[in-house]
């Protein structure tokens, strides 16, 4: 079988999302008031995964990472800000098994205090403006093409993600993030990623604004229209060429 060509078109952020991630008054805003509903400080660390919560998201596996990186902090006794993690993506009117798993593992683990648990939402910008990193935890053949992810670099943020499909095509090992193996195996390499993120501020900061320059470069609106009128005006100068020909 001959395949057809095949090309690849990466998404952009809408104008509507990087006029609020350039807003910094919008985002003080925002912070405040996500903040102050999930009951945290100003100067706590927020970790958040923001996916429908299903196991192929893997906000399991991120739990058990976030437990492990606290008890690293106390056994180290390193010195950080309170660290929560925060899952956006809940739906309990749904009562899923793998939901009721998550708040289980959460409530034997006494972590109720650092796990907060945030239903679906398609507004996503206020979450953005108010964590300090986002975790892209997708398994099996990883994430497609993370829109999220493109959306938390828009914001400053430095992402913590799965070693896996579009998420690589994304996040630069070391420079905008940190990537880590899919399943279980990953556990502790995400965990000692949130440690060092908790730990180095300026790391935080500088991978951040890479992931901004990034996306700044190649991951907006106007990328994704003139890749795709590309690859139109290709496909239809190909038909032209290949046309057939008529014998009137």
């Amino acid at each position: 079988i001959r395949m057809p060509e095949t090309y690849v078109v990466h998404l952009g952020n809408s104008k509507d999302l990087m006029d609020i991630a350039e807003d910094s008054v919008a985002r003080r805003v925002l912070r405040e008031h996500v903040r102050e509903s999930l009951g945290v400080r100003d100067d706590d660390l927020l970790f958040a995964i923001i996916n429908s919560v299903s196991r192929g998201k893997g906000q399991d596996l991120f739990l058990h990472s976030f437990y492990e990186s606290l008890q690293l902090i106390r056994e180290k006794k390193l010195q950080v800000p309170s660290m929560h993690a925060v899952v956006v993506g809940s739906d309990m009117n749904a009562q899923t098994k793998f939901e009721t798993e998550l708040r289980n593992f959460v409530a034997e683990k006494k972590i109720q205090d650092h796990v907060h648990f945030v239903n679906k939402t398609l507004t996503v910008s206020p979450y953005l403006a108010s964590i300090d990193v986002l975790v892209q935890n997708s398994q099996a053949r990883g994430e497609c093409f993370g829109r999220i992810t493109i959306e938390a670099m828009a914001f400053q943020l430095p992402v913590l993600g799965t070693a896996a499909g579009g998420t690589m095509e994304i996040v630069v090992n070391g420079t905008t993030g940190l990537l880590h193996p899919t399943g279980k195996e990953g556990v502790t390499p995400l965990a000692n990623n949130i440690v060092k993120l908790a730990t180095h501020v300026e790391r935080r900061l500088t991978m951040g604004k890479k992931g901004y320059e990034r996306v700044k470069d190649r991951f907006l609106e106007h990328h994704m229209s003139q890749r795709i009128a590309l690859v139109l005006r290709e496909v239809l100068q190909y038909a032209k060429i290949h046309q057939p020909q008529s014998h009137s």
